[in-house]
């Protein structure tokens, strides 16, 4: 066509032409790479009008042809369609009983035919008409031709003329057509009924053939089933064994015969020996039978023969064989011209054999560590000389998570040194058997239900001592520095139902590590508080997995959903990550939301704790001798060493005699939560105890014991032990390690003194000091103790070149003026985390300036005055320095600060002034606090840029 030649075609011209839609095109062009817009007015390429020519060659030719067709129907010509719509009967005989045809778009030229069919009827019909073939037969016929196009029927035009036309069918007719049209598709019906019959028996007696060669398969697979399960074994067949038979004697010669012939051995001759292995089975064939008679022995000859004894042979081992050859060895070779010589050559020997046997001796040794049970991981580290990041990473592979300072029982050491090819030998041993034999034995009758202990843990700032304040009405969170918890807490709260729970509170700060797993191990149920607004957080997973090696239930508090940012599904999705499905979601683990700060839906989270206490059956015998777990402790300047227990089993008194690892000492006094003095306290009650010589250690079992010259010899056993346990950990110096320095060539040592509070935070804290030590910088914490900084741990820096770290502790006067003159840097803190980042940055020399502390003055309270509406005014005296009106203060109480704030007002007799110099006295009260005695000194202090020091 000449189209082709014109490349300005346009689509819409382009479709009509091929006989195609638009998007059929733009389609097809895009597969094949061109970016054609859907618009009828888009031009088409070349390149493009010929693969549609290429593509679409035939539906062109097909238009083509339906076009003549078209023209030739008013020729005379037949045309074929593809669907065709009979009109009605009365509009046949009113109009021109014509067929109406719907023309698809396809249409086919069909050759004209030569004389078309004519079925003749009964009656006479003019030679010209043609009836309308039958649809059905024609269908039949077309299915043999090979054509693209369906071709349903034909029709002769020329029979539609009104002059050629047939005439009309009679009624009979018709009803002749319709009932042998029927008869026909009765027929085809009734053969395909037959047909579909045939089929469903065929497979109805395939279907039985197969279900009886399965019914075969499985008898015989049963068959064999039963042959495999008989006992493949042959039968022993056991002979009963009968006496000894005596088939012959044999006749002894007489003493004169015997000393001229030959010995007679003890052991019987070849041939004997060879006739008696023939006589086992049965009589030899030569056999004469004898009576069984015993042979005749002369008693006065057998008195003077010596009896053959019978002794055993004892296997000799390796070791004492060589002995012997070397013994033997050494006597036959020439041992000198003289007695003498010969002496001393033995002796030589025997020196030289011993010192063998004694090197011998130290070398297994080596691979035997003797320990106590109070051996922690870097302890374990020093004494395998390996480094303690593989001790840790060895315990973190078997499920246990500790840290650097953490103490190991007896069964994670035996278990870790066995890892690293040691054996752990127990010294303390006998120190455990004299306190269990003092142990009563648990009788059922004397056992009655307890207060479960419940341990609250998560991450730190997630609401835990939120929860706790809720509870026991109370406000904890204000007490403590920072607004973080930093000390384990234990209260005993009842609730409405009067039932008691035990709360121990932990903080969730990463550096509290120890805190969290003393409180896994000491509860029945944990309560792992997680905030909404926030993620599942590291220490999250840390307590979870405490509690899971603790095997205690699970109980999670969702806590903050009050905030508009709450999402707990998030929170249920992550726990689900880890393998925890709460019960909402089809898990076993219940699960509450609540909101701590307003006390939403707390109650439900109580019932659900003591849900999972009941099904634990919680009892305890409270007629025997107490015995616990000590949570804390602490030097107190007006009570001495203090510390806090949790009774476990029995009833605590006072007067009763305490062993607590190293300490012991008789009970004073017992103070509750609430700090109400008691008298006894039964199990699962947390007490604040009195009268220790010492303060022992978080962790440590106390026993309560009736014989108190046993306690002491127990607790010095104990002592001697941690001393020689401190002497094989302690690390020294080799020549690798010198030569290590040496290579590094500035290599520096930090030394550290760590004095705290209590006992818990002097371990979290060096604890996380040491972790701080890199190649270039060690980190020594070299003694760490709780109580205020006294002079000795001044000179102790001063000696060892060491910084003091004073965690919520102050020096005392003499103290302070003595660092001065010793020039001892003491850093002192209240929050865990600022001291931490502190000494890393000293570490890394990143000190830039940075805000510090300076003491400006110290006051000492000599009287306190009650004013309604206004709180406690102090009357004070200006110990040095100067105060002003806006200098903060602190207040410290036996060297302990217990408050920290601004002052509220500053008076001089009725005056307000703005400073008060030292020598004079004051009027004060301070800023939302009231809580001040007589004696307590007030701290004032300023902060200013320096710049920080190593």
């Amino acid at each position: 066509m000449s189209e082709e030649s014109n490349i300005n075609i346009r689509l819409s011209k382009a479709a009509k032409e091929f006989n195609v839609g638009r998007e059929t095109i733009v389609e097809f062009l895009t597969k094949k790479g061109f970016q054609v817009d859907p618009s009828p007015n888009t031009k088409l390429t070349s390149e493009m009008y010929a693969l549609l020519v290429k593509e679409y060659q035939g539906e062109r030719e097909v238009k083509n042809e339906a076009k003549k067709l078209g023209n030739l129907s008013y020729k005379g010509g037949s045309v074929s369609v593809e669907s065709t719509v009979q009109s009605s009967a009365k509009d046949r005989d009113e109009d021109d009983n014509e067929e109406v045809f719907i023309r698809t778009s396809t249409i086919v030229k069909e050759p004209l035919p030569k004389e078309p069919k004519v079925e003749k009827p009964k009656e006479k019909e003019a030679p010209q008409s043609v009836a309308p073939t039958d649809p059905v037969e024609e269908k039949k016929e077309e299915e043999g031709k090979e054509s693209p196009l369906k071709v349903v029927g034909k029709i002769d035009l020329e029979s539609l003329n009104p002059k050629t036309r047939p005439d009309k069918k009679t009624k009979e007719e018709k009803q002749r057509e319709a009932k042998e049209k029927a008869e026909r598709e009765a027929a085809l019906k009734k053969e395909e009924r037959l047909k579909a019959e045939k089929q469903a028996e065929e497979a109805k007696k395939a279907e039985a053939e197969r279900k009886a060669l399965e019914a075969k398969k499985a008898e015989e697979a049963k068959k064999a089933e039963q042959a495999a399960a008989e006992p493949k074994f042959i039968k022993t067949e056991v002979k009963k064994l009968e006496g000894p038979k005596i088939l012959d004697k044999i006749e002894l010669p007489d003493e004169r015969k015997r000393s001229k012939q030959q010995p007679v051995a003890s052991s019987e001759s070849g041939d004997a020996k060879k006739k008696k292995r023939k006589r086992i089975g049965g009589k030899p064939e030569n056999a004469k039978p004898q009576p069984a008679e015993p042979a005749k022995k002369n008693p006065k000859k057998e008195k003077g023969r010596p009896q053959a004894k019978h002794e055993e042979k004892v296997e000799l081992s390796d070791e004492e064989i060589s002995k012997q050859i070397k013994d033997t060895l050494a006597r036959l070779s020439p041992m000198g011209k003289s007695k003498t010589s010969k002496h001393r050559r033995e002796k030589r020997q025997q020196v030289a054999g011993s010192m063998m046997e004694e090197q011998m001796r130290q070398q297994e040794e080596k691979s035997i560590l003797k320990v106590t049970e109070f051996v922690t991981a870097n302890d374990l580290a020093v004494m395998m000389n390996v480094p303690v990041t593989k001790v840790i990473a060895t315990c973190m592979g078997l499920g246990m998570p500790v840290s650097i300072n953490q103490r190991l029982d007896a069964e994670a050491l035996s278990v870790v040194a066995s890892e690293f090819g040691y054996q752990v030998d127990f010294v303390s041993a006998d120190v455990q058997e004299a306190i269990a034999e003092t142990e009563e034995v648990d009788r059922e009758e004397d056992m009655v239900p307890r207060a479960p202990v419940v341990t609250v843990m998560g991450h730190v700032d997630h609401g835990k001592t939120k929860l706790l304040d809720y509870i026991r009405n109370t406000n904890v969170v204000a007490g403590e520095a920072g607004g973080i918890t930093q000390h384990i807490g234990a209260y005993e709260v009842t609730t409405e139902s009067g039932k008691k729970i035990t709360f121990l509170d932990t903080p969730g700060h990463e550096a509290f590590t120890a805190m969290r797993a003393r409180g896994a191990k000491m509860t029945d149920v944990a309560i792992i508080v997680i905030a909404t607004d926030d993620n599942v957080m590291p220490q999250t997973v840390e307590a979870i997995n405490h509690a899971q090696a603790a095997g205690v239930p699970i109980v999670f508090a969702l806590n903050k959903i009050d905030k508009p940012t709450a999402n707990p599904d998030k929170i249920r999705e992550q726990l689900s990550k880890m393998n925890i499905l709460v019960e909402s979601w089809g898990g076993k683990y219940q699960e509450q939301e609540i909101a701590a700060k307003t006390g939403l839906h707390v109650e439900e989270l109580l019932e659900k704790v003591l849900l999972e206490a009941e099904f634990l059956d919680l009892k305890a015998n409270p007629h025997k001798l107490a015995k616990g777990t000590v949570i804390e402790s602490a030097l107190d300047k007006g009570r001495g060493y203090v510390a806090k227990i949790l009774v476990q089993s029995g009833t605590l008194r006072i007067g009763d005699m305490v062993l607590a690892g190293t300490t012991y000492g008789k009970v004073k006094a017992m103070f509750n939560d609430h700090n109400q003095k008691i008298k006894e306290a039964g199990p699962s009650t947390p007490v604040l105890l009195l009268g220790l010589n010492g303060a022992p250690q978080p962790g440590d079992i106390f026993n309560v014991m009736t014989d108190e010259r046993e306690v002491k010899d127990i607790a010095n056993r104990r002592e001697q032990l941690q001393r020689e346990q401190t002497r094989r950990t302690s690390p020294h110096i080799t020549l690798d390690e010198i030569g290590r320095r040496i290579a590094i060539g500035d290599f520096k040592e930090l030394n550290i003194i760590v004095k705290a509070d209590v006992d818990g935070s002097v371990e979290a804290l060096a604890d996380s000091l040491l972790k701080l030590s890199t190649d270039e910088v060690q980190v020594n914490v070299i003694h760490k103790s709780v109580g205020a900084i006294s002079e000795s741990d001044i000179m102790l820096a001063s000696a060892s070149n060491a910084v003091i770290v004073g965690f919520n502790v102050r020096p005392t006067v003499q103290a302070r003026k003595l660092a001065e003159q010793e020039k001892i840097d003491i850093r002192l803190y209240s929050i865990i985390y600022t001291a931490i980042e502190e000494i890393k940055a000293a570490i890394e020399g990143m000190l830039a300036p940075e805000i510090e502390e300076v003491v400006t003055c110290n006051l000492e309270i000599r009287e306190t005055f009650k004013i309604s509406k206004v709180g406690t005014i102090a009357g004070c005296m200006v110990l040095d320095g100067k105060i002003t009106r806006n200098t903060k203060i602190r207040i410290i109480r036996d060297g302990i600060v217990i408050y920290t704030g601004t002052l509220g007002s500053l008076k001089r007799y009725k005056d307000d002034v703005k400073e008060v110099a030292a020598g004079m006295d004051c009027g004060l009260n301070i800023e939302n606090f009231n809580d001040i005695k007589v004696g307590d000194i007030i701290e004032g202090y300023t902060e200013k840029e320096i710049a920080r020091k190593l």
